[in-house]
């Protein structure tokens, strides 16, 4: 299977620092991050891991979906997904992922409601992203360099 790959070149310390996050699999674009933009209302032109996270979550949860619409007997006309990703503090301690609010609104030729909500809650359950969000385990690999 595939593997795609993002990096990011960061420089300075976390509130005065700032970097940049570049798609290298896809080779789209190179966006800057901070973290006061990141902590913002106002993003200011900047991106963040929760915005790149909602960008993931949102297109997977569509394809997934269409995928099952048409397993179930439909035809996806048009989807459109919207997902969004709260930061907030941790009550542990630094901040974390709050919360995941997807959002889609379709129109589908050959299922009623109750197939379409169904479609809907399963895509749900069952795209890779809305799985990798669960609990996944996350290893490290990390080398001092000089």
């Amino acid at each position: 299977m595939a593997i795609r790959t993002a990096r990011t070149a960061w420089n300075g310390t976390l509130t005065e620092g700032g970097g940049q996050v570049e798609l290298t699999s896809s080779k789209v674009g190179t966006y800057d991050v901070s973290f006061p933009k990141r902590a913002a209302d106002d993003a200011g032109g900047t991106t963040s891991p929760e915005e790149l996270i909602a960008a993931a979550h949102s297109s997977c949860y569509a394809m997934q979906l269409s995928a099952l619409v048409g397993e179930a007997g439909g035809t996806p006309v048009a989807l459109d997904v919207t997902a969004d990703v709260t930061l907030a503090p941790d009550p542990a301690g630094g901040f974390q992922i709050s919360g995941i609010a997807l959002r889609v609104r379709g129109e589908v030729e050959g299922l009623d409601e109750a197939g379409f909500l169904k479609a809907a809650q399963d895509a749900k359950a069952t795209c890779p992203v809305s799985k990798a969000l669960t609990g996944t385990t996350i290893t490290l690999d990390a080398a001092l360099e000089s």
